[in-house]
């Protein structure tokens, strides 16, 4: 069992006031076994742990790209502003000076104070929001991170955290009902990792918001700040009751499971998926309490860094496969993953990630896939990475239609050559704004009979 642990974080929000939960349990032999199985604290590495035996990778990004530029737009969105109904006191920016690649397959997330003493900070969320275990298996959320290396006066106000809130959050749920899974929050520089579920109503309730359930420990081999440690958060419906289980360096520290609450607290706040936040706040009511006065303080540092080397989310058991509808618009979606096609073959592909793309594509041929949900707030843009060998002279459209390969398109943008059939580049195009659920076509139009591009992935925003 963690140590006794006062105060909790109150809860943070994603624009509508939210913040922080996350949960595990287990044996004491079972987290042995498990810390042999997933990555482990060290200097950071380039690319993503492969899954271990018996799960399988559903998401991940390892932040590689050339330092000084944002994280990739198919797979996160930024959270600006500032307050978030939690006392925190910085603007969550979209500034490459507090968001950013380090060049070396980190995401560097910086907290910068001005000569007024004005904070400023980033806040990014995952356009997925359907990340849950398969009905009888489990999900598990894990993420390499250094948090800041300030300890002491210097550290006082820094608040990191790597959560969690469920996806009815985006399309009119309240919190803390939806829930929220903390995998990782620390402040003021302490040795400590914590982790908690909010839940129920606030404030009180089953869940004793705005507190939560929570549990916390100091960091396995080396202090939690300024150096290397894996958090994860597994999510298990492969046991009665469920529960959620908090890890550093494959160590269980906390689980909460459903017999904790009541049934209808636990299936609204995990009966959907989740969307993965980080940021990095300053100030607040959470560092306040443990500090036992207002942060930060004159004495706190400007440029203090958590750098995220990978997230990771992988599912074992359950029989998992890919929903047949009502997948998320605003996920990364794999150009071979289509429902039916015409004209086309995959083949491997060698862009970031690997695995496979769509080729052979030209006039006439078309891709689809069924049941995207748009949501009621709607997307307005399409992004799709695609590549273009052809010859000179030779291009096309790849349009966007819904619900029928024959429908009139809501976007679509030119290529042609990009240098090679695998020299890969992210296009960007306007749409009209969809929302709702759509089988969604893309379509190839071209002047010309000839191959014209290959598709490796897409995905919508607004």
């Amino acid at each position: 069992m963690p140590p006794a642990t006062t105060p909790f974080p109150p809860p943070r929000t994603v624009r509508r006031r939210v913040r922080r939960g996350a949960v595990l349990g287990a044996l004491a032999a079972a987290a042995a076994l498990v810390g042999s199985c997933f990555a482990a604290p060290g200097a950071a590495r380039a690319s993503v742990p492969p899954p271990p035996s018996g799960w399988t990778q559903v998401w991940s990004d390892d932040f590689d790209g050339p330092a000084g530029t944002p994280p990739s737009g198919a797979n996160w969105k930024y959270d600006l502003g500032t307050g978030f109904g939690t006392g925190e006191i910085e603007t969550m920016t979209n500034s490459t000076a507090n968001v950013a690649l380090d060049g070396n397959g980190d995401l560097r997330i910086t907290a910068l104070r001005d000569a007024g003493g004005n904070w400023t900070s980033g806040r990014i969320e995952s356009l997925r929001d359907d990340f849950q275990p398969p009905a009888g298996g489990k999900l598990r959320i894990e993420s390499r991170i250094q948090m800041p290396g300030l300890t002491g006066a210097a550290a006082a106000g820094y608040w990191p955290a790597f959560w969690t809130l469920g996806q009815p959050l985006r399309t009119g749920g309240t919190w803390p009902s939806v829930g929220e899974f903390d995998i990782l929050e620390d402040v003021n520089g302490q040795n400590l990792a914590y982790g908690t579920l909010h839940c129920g109503v606030d404030p009180g309730g089953p869940c004793n918001e705005s507190s939560g359930l929570g549990g916390r420990t100091a960091c396995p081999g080396s202090p939690c700040p300024g150096n290397w440690h894996t958090y994860a958060l597994e999510w298990d419906r492969s046991v009665s009751p469920e529960q959620l289980r908090w890890y550093v360096d494959g160590q269980q520290y906390w689980s909460v499971n459903s017999s904790q609450v009541d049934a209808t607290t636990w299936a609204n706040a995990t009966n959907h998926g989740v969307f993965v936040i980080y940021d990095l706040a300053m100030g607040g009511g959470f560092p306040n309490g443990v500090a036992g006065t207002t942060t930060p303080t004159g004495a706190t540092q400007s440029g203090g860094s958590m750098l995220i080397d990978y997230v990771s989310v992988l599912s074992s058991g359950g029989g998992f496969t890919p929903p047949p509808s009502g997948q998320s618009a605003y996920g990364t979606i794999q150009a071979e993953s289509y429902s039916a096609q015409s004209g086309t073959q995959t083949e491997n592909c060698s862009d970031s990630g690997g695995g496979q793309d769509v080729g052979w594509i030209a006039n006439g041929d078309w891709l689809e896939y069924n049941g995207l949900d748009f949501g009621s707030s709607g997307a307005t843009q399409f992004r799709a990475r695609v590549a273009s060998g052809a010859a000179a002279g030779v291009s096309g459209l790849v349009q966007v239609r819904l619900d029928s390969p024959t429908a009139t398109p809501v976007g679509d943008f030119a290529v042609a050559n990009t240098g090679g059939w695998q020299s890969w580049t992210t296009v960007p195009a306007n749409i009209s704004r969809v929302t709702g659920v759509h089988d969604v076509y893309l379509t190839f139009a071209s002047g010309q009979p000839a191959d014209f591009v290959n598709v490796n992935w897409f995905t919508f925003g607004s």
